[in-house]
């Protein structure tokens, strides 16, 4: 008997339209040469997402340029010396970047210590007989930001046909912590393998709570190291900015000296070195 009401069409998951759900703009190319230039645009592309900022790497590129013209801008207006314009150029381009880190990093904090809780809630709500993609639904609607926002991501992968392994690939590279990464490769063992799930979740968020509190320790203990190493980094480059502003041609007389000039660019050669080399040591304790 005819109703009147036009029949509802379904439409099936396609996982090839799975990247409409989000526009990505990137600097590198995928599966390209692993050249330098790629490598760096990898780097400020992974920045940019795991970050966590609603912008494109286009537009954090104009803002980089644009910190750079005002603050080469004003120490060439303050100094009129190009030499220290350049050095102004070169730090106003880095203090976007250093921003971004920094949001990185308090991001990533967060998602750590929201982990533990999370996968205890997904171990409780797969105890109830639930299935795994309906398990990852609630859990994503009960986590806050910024986690639950990744959860959500990735549950919206699931409800348009992509596969459990597919869904969760994304994850650790969007967050760049390396306790998702161990959750991933967990839940997709289980989607093809089976096995006790609940038992793998708790002990997974037992791991993880025992490591963030060693970490936690770690950094209490080498506070002080980490202090001193930042210290020795940015006095060097407040002692040069002091004498430049007490003297506008102190640099261009200390370049125009032979040794002045190789001097000046062997400790920036070696202060570029340490930067690299502690960062990395403190990269090791921080959330990745």
């Amino acid at each position: 008997m005819a109703t009147g009401y036009p029949q509802r069409t379904t439409i099936s998951p396609r996982p090839e339209f799975a990247d409409i759900l989000k526009p990505q703009d990137r600097f590198a190319e995928p599966g390209g040469q692993p050249n330098a230039a790629n490598s760096l645009n990898g780097w400020f592309d992974r920045l940019m997402v795991q970050s966590g900022v609603d912008i494109s790497p286009v537009a954090a590129l104009m803002s980089c340029m644009l910190f750079a013209l005002l603050v080469g801008g004003l120490i060439f207006v303050t100094l009129e010396d190009p030499l220290a314009t350049a050095i102004g150029v070169v730090l106003g381009f880095g203090i976007p970047i250093g921003i971004l880190m920094f949001m990185r990093s308090r991001r990533q904090s967060q998602i750590l210590n929201q982990l533990p809780p999370m996968i205890d809630e997904l171990a409780r709500a797969a105890r109830t007989g639930r299935s795994l993609d309906q398990c990852l639904a609630m859990v994503a609607d009960d986590t806050p930001a910024p986690l639950g926002t990744e959860m959500e991501h990735c549950v919206r992968k699931l409800q348009m046909g992509v596969t459990m392994n597919e869904a969760l690939y994304e994850l650790p590279e969007r967050t760049g912590v390396n306790g998702l990464r161990i959750l991933a490769t967990a839940l997709s063992v289980h989607q093809q393998t089976g096995g006790d799930l609940v038992r793998v979740l708790e002990r997974l968020a037992k791991t993880l709570r025992d490591r963030s509190m060693f970490l936690g320790r770690l950094r209490a203990i080498t506070a002080g190291s980490r202090a001193t190493a930042v210290l020795m980094i940015l006095l060097p480059p407040a002692i040069l900015v002091f004498f430049i502003f007490r003297d506008p041609t102190y640099l261009s007389r200390l370049m125009a000296s032979n040794w002045g000039f190789f001097i000046t660019v062997s400790g920036v050669v070696l202060e570029i070195v340490g930067a690299i080399w502690i960062w990395r040591i403190l990269g090791n304790t921080q959330n990745t």
